[in-house]
């Protein structure tokens, strides 16, 4: 197999997912369903086995179960496994609706992993390192990416939700250490401190356009200083969403390592995030390369004029 072009590092789980529920269960209330999915997730499973589909060469550095493993083994995604025998899996429960969902995790492994992810990473040999978890050592993290930047390797970061990580005086260091930060419509303002999406906008958007903000079935939008790119999603009929943010991930980075503009990148994110909202979980919906171009309907990014209207109303 290839030196790894892309590696994904982060948290794992085996997924439990409990899809078409007519309402999330309140308080006491038990809601049935008889759709059940039982399957493995994560932003650093899902992410590497989108890119492996669409033939990046592609490898995984996590803490996993031996379904986990076996599975990624199964999709040509090179598996670096840092859970100790003895050690418990992560397992996440998902309650799904048409348009919300709900999670219970255990963390297991994943409570010691981060440390493990800082030293095994320092000697990647990888093009492309993406990160999907969230940090609490942000200094001893922006020192890595600095070294791993001055060796010639790239690096993206999705952190997911979390409150306090957008509380922490150093983060702003560590987003503008990476090349690429994937924030989706909820969190964009959460990490720039604003009110709106409208808000957030000109305060995460910096000269190194780093900031790709993915938007739900309204598509996506790389912030840059010369003019944002926006991209509208294909309409596709969506089973379950969980996982499609990672999807998306997947797909921008394929057209991203390839060198391809950013309306393909984000067009590429679109439509992987879309196509894996076909199947329950985050993994079988997922794309293969020879898929991907009937996805891919031609379209053209907002007009340079609305993107200048845009850029006034967010200004």
């Amino acid at each position: 197999m290839p030196v790894p072009r892309l590696l994904t590092a982060g948290e794992a789980f085996e997924d439990l997912v409990f899809v078409g529920l007519e309402r999330l269960p309140g308080p006491g209330e038990e809601v049935k369903t008889d759709v059940f999915h039982a399957t493995i997730g994560g932003g650093a499973v899902i992410t590497a086995v989108g890119a492996a589909r669409l033939g990046v060469a592609t490898s995984i550095l996590s803490a996993l179960s031996p379904a986990a493993a076996t599975r990624l083994a199964r999709e040509r995604v090179r598996v670096t496994n840092l859970r100790r025998a003895h050690e418990p899996h992560a397992i996440s429960a998902a309650l799904s609706t048409a348009t919300d969902r709900t999670f219970v995790t255990f963390n297991g492994v994943n409570a010691v992993l981060e440390p493990r992810l800082l030293k095994a990473l320092a000697t990647t040999t990888a093009a492309h390192v993406h990160l999907a978890l969230c940090p609490r050592r942000l200094p001893a993290w922006t020192t890595l990416v600095a070294r791993l930047r001055r060796r010639g390797v790239t690096v993206s970061w999705d952190f997911g939700w979390n409150e306090s990580l957008a509380a922490d005086a150093h983060l702003p260091a560590l987003l503008h250490s990476l090349d690429l930060v994937f924030l989706n419509e909820l969190e964009a303002p959460l990490y720039a401190h604003a009110t709106s999406l409208d808000d957030a906008y000109p305060r995460l958007r910096t000269a190194r356009s780093n900031v790709v903000v993915k938007l739900g079935d309204q598509g996506s939008r790389w912030l840059r200083a010369e003019g944002d790119v926006v991209m509208p999603a294909p309409t596709v009929d969506a089973v379950d969403t969980t996982g499609a943010g990672d999807a998306f991930n997947a797909g921008f980075l394929a057209a991203w390592l390839r060198g391809a503009i950013p309306a393909t990148c984000l067009a590429t994110g679109n439509s992987v995030g879309a196509a894996s909202t076909r199947r329950a979980g985050g993994l079988d919906g997922l794309p293969t390369t020879r898929q991907l171009p009937a996805l891919l309907r031609p379209r053209r990014a907002a007009p340079r004029s609305a993107r200048r209207r845009a850029s006034r109303r967010t200004s």
